[in-house]
């Protein structure tokens, strides 16, 4: 833990009318890097609603009104496309996901310091309050994590809240550049703040919904009903601006796209269906749909990826994905970096099956930290061993 630390911050100022907001738009843009964080709210729709946007300069704090009447948020692309001026975030994909609704375009150039934290080894996705506490000493008050950022007018507390989520970041940001700089990390952290700034990862592609929901079967025709109900359901969703579980719980779907109903009678008896739904506009497009979904000609069904006895798709041993992900613990602790962000499990999975030395474990700075170590692994040259109580690797000419 950090020894806490006194800091003083700007007090931060209510930005209201539009006016106001494209004149403190130009003064961020001197600045070498702002940070921002937004509160918002989603219970109700299915996009973010943006309640209270929050930035932070070197001599300036504002908390802009996204709700105000008479505001109009566009002046902040010209500081969002400013390539000068640094945006820095924590945890940034629900946020970046926001301006993507808004201006579609993201911030550019972007800093997630969650990110950087994981690979200046404060672990797995560490949380904004426990990184301020890691970095400053100092303890963020989070009691108003969730509070209905939507009513107005908003409190002290509330604004002193807002205001310590882009306040702090600044000294935690500078103080990851630094260490990132000390240990040689910091192009570690460009490859990755360069996929996070991709805005296709953060576009919903309704044709691929289906596959989210884990069907229990290999029926290719089911699975095709699955795919076309799944991908009107996100896009009747997104025109409403209803949450997709408020159209219509996963669980219906799955059912529907196992019974195949043929009239808004079948279709009512599907549990989380009301009559009301079944008869109404949003029924009689579902059960369209499904008919047609139904007709689809074999080719044009879903592929099936078989797995398990019989299976022509080759699968990892079991026993050897163990051993990688006793491995990539270990490689990380040595490293001190968060494993989450070096391999996943798809990863380790393709990594068993064929190490490609063009994949993402045999490039860049994951191949210093644990592709080579896997490969040898891989390839006989190396084996794991414990002696007084820790692992150790052992390489083959050590072997007797």
């Amino acid at each position: 833990m950090a020894k806490s630390l006194r800091y003083s911050f700007p007090v931060p100022r209510l930005v209201t009318s539009t006016t106001d907001l494209a004149e403190t738009v130009e003064r961020f843009r001197d600045e070498t890097f702002v940070t921002v964080d937004t509160e918002f709210m989603r219970e109700k729709t299915y996009w973010p609603e943006l309640c209270l946007l929050q930035i932070a300069g070197e001599k300036e704090v504002v908390l802009i009104d996204a709700v105000a009447p008479d505001i109009d948020l566009t002046p902040l692309t010209a500081l969002f496309d400013d390539q000068s001026v640094v945006k820095v975030l924590h945890a940034a994909r629900q946020d970046l996901e926001i301006f993507m609704h808004l201006f579609d375009r993201l911030p550019q150039p972007l800093f997630d310091t969650q990110v950087a934290a994981m690979v200046a080894g404060y672990g797995d996705q560490v949380g904004y309050d426990n990184l301020v506490g890691a970095v400053t000493g100092a303890s963020i008050d989070k009691s108003h994590r969730f509070t209905d950022w939507s009513a107005r007018p908003l409190s002290p507390a509330q604004l002193a809240y807002a205001a310590a989520d882009v306040t702090y970041l600044r000294v935690v940001y500078e103080s990851l550049l630094r260490q990132l700089d000390r240990e040689g990390r910091a192009a570690w952290v460009s490859a990755e703040q360069a996929a996070l700034a991709d805005p296709d990862r953060l576009r919903v592609d309704p044709e691929k919904q289906w596959e989210k929901l884990r069907a229990r079967t290999s029926n290719r025709r089911v699975l095709g009903i699955l795919r076309a109900i799944a991908a009107w359901r996100e896009r009747e969703a997104q025109n409403a601006n209803i949450p997709r579980q408020r159209m219509l719980k996963d669980e219906s779907l799955l059912e529907i796209a196992a019974t195949a109903p043929g009239n808004t009678d079948d279709l009512a008896r599907v549990r989380g269906v009301s009559r009301g739904f079944a008869e109404g506009r949003a029924g009689q497009e579902l059960l369209n749909v499904v008919r047609d979904a139904s007709r689809l000609p074999d080719a044009e069904l879903p592929k099936v990826a078989r797995s398990g006895k019989g299976s022509d798709s080759p699968r990892p041993s079991p026993a050897l994905v163990a051993l990688l992900k006793v491995l990539l613990a270990y490689q990380c602790e040595k490293h001190d970096v968060a494993p989450k962000l070096v391999a996943s499990s798809e990863d380790l999975d393709a990594f068993a099956l064929d190490p490609d030395p063009t994949g993402p474990l045999l490039t860049g700075w994951r191949r210093d930290v644990f592709g080579e170590e896997a490969l040898a692994l891989c390839e006989g040259h190396l084996s794991l061993g414990v002696s007084a109580g820790r692992l150790r690797l052992i390489r083959a000419d050590e072997q007797g």
